[in-house]
């Protein structure tokens, strides 16, 4: 084998016109850039990450910070329903205003609020026009998300209010506290 001086001999022997002449420096750059790979890799796995990090498959739902829930030991799940938010003097359904409760603070006995139950009867409906052909019952549930400084009067006129209008089954939304081992 013959010594050759040293120089660049990596793929000059390739018997394909294309290499050689890319081996060679003949040939333009190319027309289709390569994509760094790396950080592409980089963004879509922080992407999952954060995603995996914000996600909660128990339908955990946002509360207001000036809400403070009551802690409960023995809790289920949150369910798909309608979330009657009440806090101070106001009464929310799903984000929308839905009556004040100060009239019952007022008079100092239960009363039904109208918007509320205008809200949820038209709630209903749309359940029975969208869902009723299905064969399932209306299950009639709804959540309260009530602060624990809400008088028990106020309460108890919600309460009433859903049960009026078509909602009997009522869930409290509570915060979680660790069970207790009991000796």
């Amino acid at each position: 084998m013959a010594i050759h001086e040293p120089g660049r001999r990596l793929m000059h022997f390739v018997p394909l016109k294309f290499v050689q002449k890319r081996v060679s420096g003949g040939g333009g750059r190319a027309l289709s850039a390569a994509l760094n790979l790396t950080s592409m890799i980089d963004f879509l796995v922080m992407i999952v990450v954060f995603l995996l990090m914000t996600f909660s498959a128990s339908g955990e739902i946002p509360v207001d910070k000036n809400v403070k829930l009551p802690k409960a030991e023995n809790t289920i799940d949150m369910v798909d329903a309608p979330m009657i938010a009440v806090n101070g003097s106001q009464v929310i359904v799903d984000g929308t205003a839905a009556g004040s409760t100060r009239a019952i603070e007022e008079a100092g006995r239960l009363q039904r609020i109208d918007e509320l139950f205008n809200i949820l009867k038209s709630k209903r409906e749309l359940w029975k026009a969208t869902q009723g052909g299905s064969g399932k019952s209306f299950p009639g549930v709804c959540v309260l998300q009530v602060d624990q400084m809400v008088p028990a009067l106020v309460v108890k006129s919600v309460f009433q209010t859903a049960a009026f209008a078509g909602y009997p089954n009522v869930s409290f939304m509570v915060g979680q506290i660790p069970k207790s081992e009991h000796h």
